[in-house]
């Protein structure tokens, strides 16, 4: 297994299929890639299915034992039920979907070797629902949820992001999943500084004051410092990356761009890899080289300045030895 200088073995991987999606969310920032969505189409840039089964084969080589795959909408792949199939058996196998393929497709992926699955549903009411997605789609997501469930894929996640247009939406969010065997809620703090929206952001540690009030028990993980809170039938847990040095600490992940480029952390592009004609090979060089310079963004690439109380500022240090600026 392999590990960067500062200990964190790498056990997953996030792959992201595409850049495409049916859907617009108005908070989107594409694996920290930002808004590079085209038409819908296929492009001739995608990874093509062998690549995506050579990469993860590889990946296992090294003690990888799980993959997520991502996108854009990653159901958008007409191949996803193959790639799934043929990805290594070592492997534990999710996918993060906004749900609306789910009612066709649930069964063939489980079939397949589909072990999760999480599904982004910002609010329960279809207006609102429409305003974040700017989609019409609400009840082929909620269909979604239920085809997973039927398939075997609970507990079914919800993700849902926390910002000024859905913060108010928590409070039912939250009793739907409590009311609802099988459902779990992910809530993912807003990331301001890869929307570009920072007047949209809430403050997440109110989320978890309210949380800690309505729970019947807090668990606390120290991996990444999350806190989950269980609520009637189901659990919530917040994902609270943004300024959170155990959090960034703990990140066990590298993350796959669907054009093949390795990505050491999600709020970084300056550390893209290329692995080149995805040779196994160009892409074991390519891995060995991305975790070992992968860093904590915050505490690492990111530090405080003056005596550790200031603001994060970047790690000129870090930048000028390692990315070469």
């Amino acid at each position: 297994m392999l590990a960067d200088e500062f200990g964190r073995e790498v056990t997953g991987v996030r792959v992201s299929l595409t850049d495409r999606c049916n859907f617009d969310c108005i908070y989107c920032h594409n694996e920290g890639l930002g808004d590079t969505r085209g038409p819908m189409a296929p492009s001739d840039d995608e990874m093509g299915t062998d690549d995506v089964v050579r990469f993860l084969e590889v990946a296992a080589e090294f003690d990888v034992d799980a993959v997520k795959f991502t996108g854009g909408e990653p159901m958008l792949r007409e191949d996803l039920e193959e790639i799934v199939a043929r990805a290594p058996d070592s492997m534990e196998v999710s996918v993060t979907t906004n749900g609306t393929f789910l009612p066709d497709r649930a069964e063939a992926l489980v079939d397949a070797g589909l072990e999760r699955v999480n599904v982004s549903q910002d609010a329960l009411d279809p207006e609102a629902f429409a305003a974040v997605t700017k989609s019409g789609a609400y009840d082929r997501v909620i269909e979604g949820v239920e085809a997973a469930l039927d398939a075997g894929l609970d507990p079914v996640k919800l993700n849902m992001v926390v910002f000024e247009h859905t913060a108010g939406y928590v409070p039912e969010m939250v009793d739907h999943v409590a009311e609802n065997e099988g459902l779990q809620l992910q809530l993912i703090e807003y990331m301001p500084e890869l929307t570009g929206k920072p007047e949209w952001n809430v403050e997440i540690e109110r989320v978890h004051d309210w949380l800690a009030e309505r729970a019947d028990r807090i668990e606390h993980r120290e991996m990444h410092d999350r806190r989950r809170y269980h609520v009637g039938e189901g659990m919530v847990e917040i994902v609270d990356p943004v300024e959170n040095p155990t959090f960034c600490a703990n990140c066990h992940r590298v993350r796959v761009t669907h054009q093949g480029y390795l990505k050491g952390c999600l709020n970084r592009n300056d550390d893209l890899r290329s692995m080149g004609e995805m040779t196994r090979p160009e892409i074991r060089e390519a891995f060995r080289e991305v975790v070992a310079n992968r860093v904590p963004y915050y505490g690492e690439y990111l530090v405080r300045d003056g005596d550790g109380d200031g603001e994060w500022e970047l790690n000129e240090k870090y930048v000028e030895e390692y990315a070469g600026v």
